[in-house]
Parts: C-alpha cells; sequence; structure tokens
C-alpha cells in the first residue's frame, strides 16, 4: 500500500490560509449555527441543531438524513449523509466504492466544538457545487451524538470547569450518568447500543471523534491520536504512522495550525518527565473501533482556546483528514478489505495466528520528539480568574521548544493467539446478547462432535473495590488444561475466522483487559472456578448452521 499524499488536486475543502473557519462572507451563509447568530458566546441546543438540519435537508440535494436511534430520554439521535450522488442506505454506499468516513461530536455533553465545526462543514460541503471530497467519499456524521447530556445545561464553571467558554454548557455524561466514552465493549446505554447497530449496518471505513481536552499546557491548537490499542494490528500503525503524519504536515504548511499526538504532563512542572496519552484499552470509541480492523482518529480541541478557535481548529483539522482520505480513498477502503481478509486467513488453519495482544501497559520505551510549550506564569492574586483556566494562573502566549519524551505507545503484556473458535455451552446463553450487539457472527454444530479443547481453570478472582461506571471490573488469574470435549447442537460456537475474530479474542478470552470477565457477564460462573467458555484449536469438522438472530 502506498503512502498517503495530502492535497491531491479536487480533494481540498478550500483553499484558504489558517482562518478558513469562519469563512470571510460568513453573514451570507445560511444557515447559520448558534455560535454564528451568537458572536460565538453560545452553544446550539438540541432544537438549534434540528432546526439547521433540517435547513440543510431542504436546501441541498446532497443531504439525507436519517436517526441513528433514541435516548435513554426519548430523543431520536440525528445522522447526516453527505454524498454526491446522494446515498440513503448502506446499500447505496457499498455499491459507490468509496470510503465511508463516520464523524460523531458531542460524545461528552459539554464538549461543543465538534457538535458546531460539523454542522458548519456539512453547510458548507453542500454549498460547493465544484469538485471536492463529497465526490470521493461518503460522510456520515452524527453532530450531536450525546443529545441528553448536551440539554442538560448549567454553568461552564460546573460542567466544563477549565473550558474557555462558552459561559453554558452541557455535562459529560449521559441522562443514565454513563460515560458514553467508556461503554463501547459493555455497551449499556442506549446510545451506545443505537451506534453499533447503526455501524455494524454501514461498517465504515474511517471513524472519527471528535473531543475537547483540557488538562496540561502546551503550543498546541489541537492533538491528536490512532487506535492505541496494539491488538488493532492493520488499522492502527498505518493511522499512526501514514495518515496522522501527513494531515499534521498539511495543517502546518497550509494552514499554519500545529497539533501534536494527544497526551498530557504528569505535572506542568515538570515536563522533562514526560508527555503521556491515554488509555489503550477499547472501552473508548476510537480504540474500539480499532480493533474491528477500521482505522479511527481522536480529535482533541484545546479547552483554554476561546470558543471560536476551538471550533475553528476542529473544522481545520476534519477538512483536512477529509481532504486526505479523499485524495487517497482507493488506499482508504483497502485496509479494511485487507484487515477483513488477514483477521479471516489467521484463524482458518490451527496455530496459523500471530500472538495478539489481550493485555498491554504503556511503553518504557519512549521516543524524544520536539514539543511546544507554552509558558504559564502565576499571578500574584490567586483569585484572578482567566477564562479557561484556574484561578491565579495566566497564559503568556510565548512559546517555546523542548525535547520531551513522549509515551504514546503500549506493549503487549500478555498475548494469545486466535483459536480456531469458542464454544459457550447453552447454559451461557446469556452471553450471545453482547456478542451479537458486536455484529459477531455465531453458529451452532448440525450434530454432535467431539475435539480437543482448552479449558481455563481459575485460580484467582480480583474485584476492583471501587465502582466504575456502574461496576466493580474483574480480573482473574489462572492458567488452561487441555481435554476433550464433546459439542453438541445445543451449543454455541462463535469461530475466529470471521472479520471481527480479533474483537472476538479481546471479548472472550478471560484474561482479556478489557472484556465480557472485567464488565461482570460472567460473575455468576466464575465462582465455580472454570471459567464458562471453551476454546478450540483444531477444526471443527462437522457442518455449522447459523444461529438465528445474528
Amino acid at each position: 500500500m502506498s503512502a498517503c499524499s495530502a492535497g491531491a488536486p479536487g480533494s481540498a475543502i478550500g483553499p484558504e490560509p489558517y482562518g478558513i473557519y469562519p469563512p470571510r462572507d460568513l453573514q451570507s451563509r445560511r444557515p447559520l449555527t448558534r455560535p454564528e447568530r451568537t458572536g460565538f458566546s453560545e452553544t446550539s441546543r438540541y432544537a438549534d441543531v434540528m432546526g439547521f438540519i433540517d435547513s440543510l435537508k431542504s436546501s441541498s440535494k446532497e443531504i439525507y438524513v436519517t436517526t441513528m436511534g433514541r435516548t435513554s430520554q426519548g430523543r431520536d439521535i440525528p445522522v447526516v449523509v453527505i454524498s454526491r450522488p446522494v446515498v440513503r442506505t448502506p446499500a447505496d454506499a457499498k455499491r459507490l466504492n468509496r470510503p465511508i468516513v463516520y464523524i460523531q461530536g458531542n460524545i461528552h455533553g459539554g464538549e461543543v466544538e465538534g457538535k458546531e465545526a460539523l454542522l458548519a462543514l456539512l453547510r458548507d460541503l453542500a454549498r460547493d457545487q465544484y469538485l471536492n471530497v463529497i465526490d470521493s467519499l461518503i460522510i456520515v456524521t452524527a453532530p450531536i451524538y450525546n443529545i441528553d447530556g448536551n440539554e442538560a445545561v448549567g454553568p461552564q464553571e460546573t460542567n466544563r470547569s477549565e473550558q474557555n467558554g462558552p459561559a453554558i454548557v452541557g455535562q459529560r455524561a449521559n441522562a443514565q450518568g454513563l460515560d458514553l466514552n467508556r461503554d463501547y465493549i459493555k455497551a449499556e446505554a442506549p446510545e451506545t447500543r443505537a451506534a453499533l447497530e447503526f455501524l455494524r449496518a454501514w461498517d465504515p471505513d474511517v471513524f472519527m471523534d471528535l473531543h475537547t481536552t483540557d488538562g496540561s499546557y502546551h503550543g498546541y491548537a489541537l492533538t491528536w491520536a490512532p487506535p492505541l490499542n496494539p491488538a488493532a494490528r492493520f488499522s492502527g500503525p498505518f493511522t499512526r504512522d501514514t495518515v496522522l503524519p501527513a494531515i499534521r504536515f498539511a495543517l502546518r504548511t497550509k494552514e499554519r495550525i500545529e497539533t501534536f499526538a494527544y497526551g498530557n504532563f504528569l505535572s506542568q512542572d515538570s515536563t522533562e518527565r514526560g508527555w503521556y496519552t491515554y488509555d489503550h484499552r477499547p472501552r473508548f470509541g476510537t480504540n474500539y473501533y480499532g480493533l474491528r480492523g477500521r482505522m479511527a482518529i481522536l480529535s482533541e480541541a484545546y479547552s483554554h482556546d476561546p470558543f471560536r478557535k476551538r471550533i475553528a481548529s476542529t473544522y481545520s483539522f476534519v477538512s483536512e483528514v477529509l481532504s486526505l482520505l479523499a485524495a487517497n480513498h482507493e488506499d482508504i477502503v483497502e485496509v479494511g478489505r485487507e484487515a477483513d481478509r488477514r483477521t479471516t486467513a489467521f484463524a482458518s488453519m490451527p496455530n496459523s495466528s500471530p500472538p495478539i495482544a489481550i493485555r498491554s501497559r504503556i511503553t518504557r520505551s519512549p521516543h524524544i520528539e520536539d514539543m511546544l510549550l507554552e509558558e504559564i506564569v502565576r499571578t500574584a492574586d490567586s483569585t484572578r480568574y482567566e477564562p479557561g483556566m484556574p484561578p491565579g494562573l495566566r497564559r503568556t502566549g510565548k512559546l517555546r521548544n523542548a525535547k520531551i519524551p513522549v509515551f504514546d505507545r503500549f506493549d503487549p503484556v500478555l498475548e494469545q493467539k486466535l483459536p480456531y473458535a469458542w464454544i459457550i455451552p447453552a447454559q451461557q446463553a446469556p452471553l450471545l446478547e453482547p456478542l451479537r450487539r458486536h455484529g459477531l457472527f455465531i453458529e451452532q454444530v448440525v450434530e454432535r462432535t467431539t475435539v480437543h479443547a482448552e479449558r481455563f481453570l481459575v485460580d484467582s478472582v480480583i474485584q476492583n473495590p471501587r465502582p466504575f461506571q456502574g461496576h466493580q471490573e474483574i480480573r482473574v488469574g489462572g492458567h488452561w488444561e487441555t481435554d476433550s470435549l464433546t459439542i453438541d447442537p445445543a451449543m454455541y460456537v462463535v469461530r475466529a475466522g470471521q472479520p471481527l475474530g480479533i474483537l472476538a479474542l479481546y471479548l472472550l478470552e478471560p484474561q482479556s483487559d478489557d472484556g465480557l470477565v472485567t464488565w461482570n457477564f460472567t460473575d455468576a460462573w466464575l465462582r465455580s472456578g472454570r471459567y464458562p467458555v471453551s476454546r478450540v484449536a483444531e477444526r471443527i469438522t462437522v457442518p455449522l448452521r447459523q444461529v438465528r438472530g445474528n
């Protein structure tokens, strides 16, 4: 596969340098987002978003509007699809043989610039009748994913204490108090379940999640990350090493916007100790999508910047990503196809799979990079408040370069080869529901057969004493032993030889750091000292039939 090229003719969204948003002729553009109407002092509520989307739909033949599902408070989650020609179904999208790019904003209700940037970008793409990214991509957007969180408005000082405006924003969690960007494995929220079903149907080639980050102070308008889990063997390295460097270069040279890999310092007063990225586990959306064999990109605007600048940075970042994807559309489609082929092939023959990480830790071998650091000073008056800053601190705007150890990779600490299949006894049928939600293919044998299998004997069960998202996470220790296993037609077979085989591994292996065991799906059976799911290394030679409901 060739390296991505940036800015191919006909792929760019706009030729202007830094400052492409808002456009110079903003007042002539209709409809206007709520920030545009209010001088960037307010963010859109749900009614504003729906009114804006309705205006787009009525004025553009390239726009199709549908819904993903409903929130726990009964609000429809809107999805806007833009493509030329217009696309209305996943089947229509696949027939065009273009990359499907899914972009969502507002997964955390108080982080609002992704929502606003997406709405403005949809309008500007629909207005542009010249050759642009909608002629090479199918762009599927959910601008206001966490609607209930967006509507739970309160003072910014309460809901986003270190964010530099707007004055009133929503809350981080959904109406159930769940952090939707920790829910991709357990999938308890109606928003997550709707998203998983939607992603299963559309199977986007690229997943983008738009956020806002506070924390450390630095010289970057935006930070980003690829899938961080080492098990994202295909899309992770390609996104990290090929796509994101090209995006960074394009933003710097074309728009004079500096960006960097997402992270934080251990302490602002000791930056030399290193810059650390976030968690690798697939409970986070972009990490999860990497385990599905697809590209994923996290975008984090800089919360200490003014609201208008955060929208502009996000708008520019998404624009450049779309431009690069459009210019390299054949390569982007091939990434997912190659991941499907190789994952399926890994498990088709016994012991053909390479080791795949199921537990990881942040690397102990950082790489050294030049970073832009902003000078932050303490004010004489510790009660003095600067927007987007804690009391007593002030940004100076003065930048300096420093060589900093960057910890943005993860190393496996426990790996496992893909087996031929996992066997789920009939009495553990409740495990099928979460597997189906993730889109796994489940079968049963037509006739009884006996195979060599492995059973996991549980030596220890460690329960996190602190609840997290309504759960007390579980970690098990133990070992596998080989035995014969009789599979009868009442049992369920999950073959690893399917496109989501790596995701199946992460969900079903008992020692995975973010699987069904972690989230208490198997608690009732662990007390027996045996993990209820067996794994089979050899091919099952009797016919299999699909389980209804897949």
